[in-house]
């Protein structure tokens, strides 16, 4: 539904309660300098986000409905085995394939762990001025945690993270369910927050429980395996709480294009199997190279996430002190910092 790029104009106002109620929360700005600029918020619906990047490619690079299936060794190619009965072979494989990543799971990695906890998102549009202005409001309490983020003047995406239960699961496939469930559970929150989602239409909200990678894994285990990577969720998959997992995956992207093109510049002068054999090993490289730069990245950031998540909705004495003593006061100088990275120039001489 949504990425939050943090990158600089930008309030965050900060609700900590026992429960969410719209007591006077702490105010912060994210109007710092960062180490490579100046810092910004920006909240961008996905679906715009696709179709803008889809527009720079060639007609057909693109093939829908074409979901994965299995991989196959060739030599030194993969046959790619799609839904439709399709098979590709390719000389690169580089899996974007989401959470459930079939590529992730070709090179190693084991499937994605439950967080516990499940989110409900949603996107409202008001036609005319929301009056939120420029103010992310963030509330979090026993269990919950609930997020307001302008979009631009008109719109605002929502969302709601809660830890479900047994009788929880049918909101998944309900959309009026979810919507009266977030709406009953949001307690005494500013009279505009709560209408943000009441007029947000039924195909604009979404449901689905949240997902991680054990941080340890993208430390230790295999990021590549010969011609074979995986980039974006498919990677790090991370929960929500930090607002950086698009950003993760469009730094995936530079680095990789960086150090595929920095592996392949160079002619050949060879002819045949030894050529494939060539293309292979620079590939290979390559992609053991783009591994190396982004591990700690992926640790940093998928266990920042979990910690985070973990302590605005954890329940108990001890959370709720590191919840409303400390994580208020310092959220969003750590969500800034996490944002202020470089991934270098894509360009290449």
């Amino acid at each position: 539904m949504k990425l939050i790029y943090m990158k600089g104009s930008f309030d965050c106002r900060l609700v900590a309660s026992s429960t969410v109620v719209s007591k006077p929360g702490r105010q912060t700005s994210f109007k710092v300098k960062g180490t490579i600029g100046d810092h910004e918020v920006r909240c961008v619906r996905r679906k715009l986000l696709l179709e803008s990047l889809e527009k720079e490619l060639p007609d057909g690079t693109i093939r829908y409905s074409s979901k994965v299936v299995s991989i196959e060794e060739s030599g030194y190619l993969k046959l790619v085995h799609l839904a439709d009965d399709t098979i590709i072979k390719t000389k690169v494989l580089i899996g974007c394939d989401g959470v459930n990543s079939v590529v992730a799971r070709f090179i190693g990695f084991k499937k994605p762990a439950f967080a516990g906890r499940s989110a409900i998102r949603g996107y409202a549009d008001f036609k005319v001025n929301h009056g939120f202005g420029s103010k992310f409001l963030l509330l979090f309490g026993e269990g919950v945690r609930s997020g307001f983020l302008p979009c631009d003047d008109t719109t605002i995406h929502w969302f709601f993270t809660y830890i479900p239960t047994g009788q929880d699961k049918e909101l998944e496939d309900n959309p009026t369910e979810m919507k009266q469930f977030v709406l009953s559970k949001l307690g005494n929150v500013p009279d505009h927050a709560r209408t943000c989602v009441e007029i947000t239409e039924l195909d604009s909200i979404t449901s689905s429980p949240l997902r991680f990678r054990h941080p340890w894994e993208v430390l230790w285990g295999n990021i590549s395996k010969g011609n074979v990577s995986v980039a974006g969720d498919a990677l790090h998959p991370m929960t929500p709480d930090i607002g950086q997992g698009g950003c993760a995956a469009l730094e995936d992207g530079v680095v990789l294009a960086r150090c595929l093109a920095e592996a392949l510049k160079k002619e050949l002068n060879v002819e045949g199997k030894e050529k494939e054999r060539e293309e292979y090993k620079r590939v290979e490289m390559g992609l053991k190279k783009y591994a190396a730069e982004r591990r700690w990245r992926s640790f940093e950031l998928i266990s920042t996430a979990y910690i985070v998540g973990a302590i605005q909705q954890g329940d108990g004495k001890i959370m709720k002190i590191l919840r409303d003593a400390i994580m208020a006061k310092f959220l969003a100088g750590l969500l800034l910092k996490k944002a202020d990275f470089d991934c270098g120039k894509l360009n290449i001489s």
